[in-house]
């Protein structure tokens, strides 16, 4: 997928790049493929962006499993004010904010959902994650 006019559109339209960091492009072509991907970077290599980017272009649902509460709210509102629908459900939110959260999910309003280790081990969790249209599952900051 070198030199993807869609591609290279959707990361100055969304993320403000006019191109692509080392091996970005060559990780997002490889996950837009459908093959399974581990991408180690250097802190600041752009990481985030080689699912961010994809989420955008495939579709569906990308959950992103973060073990860092204020690094997904970070995200989170970085994508939104990018114009991406994203969003967390973590410890830090009141129950009604995760209810309203969840019946967002439910209706496809979000592209990227960001949880914590923790939830998603927890088989309720786990079933509902079943229900939706998971295209992807990307875990950030392995520890």
């Amino acid at each position: 997928m070198p030199g993807s006019g869609p591609l290279l559109t959707a990361l100055k339209q969304h993320f403000g790049f006019g191109s692509f960091r080392p091996l970005q492009e060559e990780i997002i072509g490889a996950s837009l493929a459908g093959r399974d991907v581990f991408a180690l970077l250097p802190t600041g290599g752009g990481k985030s962006l080689c699912y961010q980017l994809p989420a955008l272009v495939r579709g569906g649902l990308t959950v992103v499993v973060s073990p860092l509460i204020s690094l997904m709210k970070d995200q989170v509102d970085g994508l939104e004010a990018s114009g991406i629908s994203a969003t967390f459900l973590n410890s830090s939110i009141e129950a009604g904010e995760a209810q309203q959260r969840t019946r967002d999910l439910d209706s496809g309003r979000y592209s990227l959902l960001y949880v914590a280790p923790e939830r998603l081990m927890l088989p309720a969790f786990l079933a509902y994650l079943k229900r939706l249209p998971v295209s992807v599952v990307a875990i950030d900051e392995a520890h």
